[in-house]
């Protein structure tokens, strides 16, 4: 993370909820990415946003501790979660061993029905289905569809059926986060707004290309964009408009595959 300069006779300037924080910068296309996390200007103080695997991501601010789709192959080392979010029943997505990892015995569960229904071992207190809202521990949690429009596994057979699966808009300490799952370049992103960060998957077959991504974030425009579940991808190609890009290293280590 790039350390702030100090002025002596420079006074802060306030920045709004769902900003960078004054040190943060456009990361440049080029490979490889920086580690590190995003970090936003929340109400009461920074909205940290760790791309820690492929789809595993953690999320602080507000005092609150968000996981997003922990896998046995991220170092899940962080601090326990108050709040999980699950967005698919795949393997990478719902890992019991890995969920097991993160929570504590308060920790709360969102997940759409069909994770319900696969996660045995540990209770869904929320089940949400696509549009559904809930808040959870001061936190607005907005389930929004995710799934694939041509891309299959062999003809009639998508990856992912719409209404399975949940991207989520979580609205943490006034900053706006969109975890746009595996999806492709859907009618619902497209209609996405006021969202301060989108973390945008673009691997193939199971999402959609770089390209395909760029147009679609240049569509809702949000204040920044981090790509993650790339597994791969040229991120050069990802060139939206619009918004600030912002790379982050969503594979340390290597690819999982």
């Amino acid at each position: 993370m790039i350390l702030p300069l100090l002025f002596a006779c420079a006074a802060p300037t306030p920045v709004p909820p769902g900003s960078p924080v004054p040190t943060q910068t456009a990361a440049s296309v080029a490979l490889p990415p920086p580690a590190g996390p995003v970090v936003l200007a929340g109400r009461s103080g920074p909205v940290v946003v760790t791309p820690v695997f492929h789809g595993t991501v953690r999320i602080e601010g507000g005092g609150t501790v968000f996981w997003v789709d922990p896998w046995s192959k991220a170092d899940l080392s962080g601090p326990a979660a108050d709040v999980v979010l699950i967005t698919d029943v795949h393997f990478d997505h719902l890992d019991p061993a890995a969920l097991a990892k993160v929570v504590k015995p308060e920790t709360v569960l969102v997940a759409p029905k069909a994770v319900a229904a696969e996660a045995k071992e540990r209770k869904v207190e929320h089940v949400l289905a696509n549009g559904e809202t809930v808040t959870v521990a001061g936190a607005t949690i907005t389930a929004v569809p995710m799934y694939n429009l041509v891309r299959g596994p062999e003809a009639g057979k998508l990856y992912h059926d719409k209404g399975r699966g949940n991207g989520y808009v979580l609205n943490l300490d006034g900053v706006v986060i969109y975890i746009a799952g595996d999806t492709e370049c859907t009618d619902e992103m497209r209609a996405l707004t006021g969202i301060d960060l989108a973390l945008i998957p673009m691997n193939l077959p199971y999402t959609m290309t770089p390209e395909e991504a760029a147009g679609c974030v240049s569509a809702f425009a949000p204040k920044q964009v981090a790509p993650y579940h790339y597994a791969g991808s040229d991120l050069s190609k990802f060139t939206p408009t619009g918004t600030m890009v912002v790379l982050r290293d969503a594979y340390p280590g290597g690819l999982p595959w």
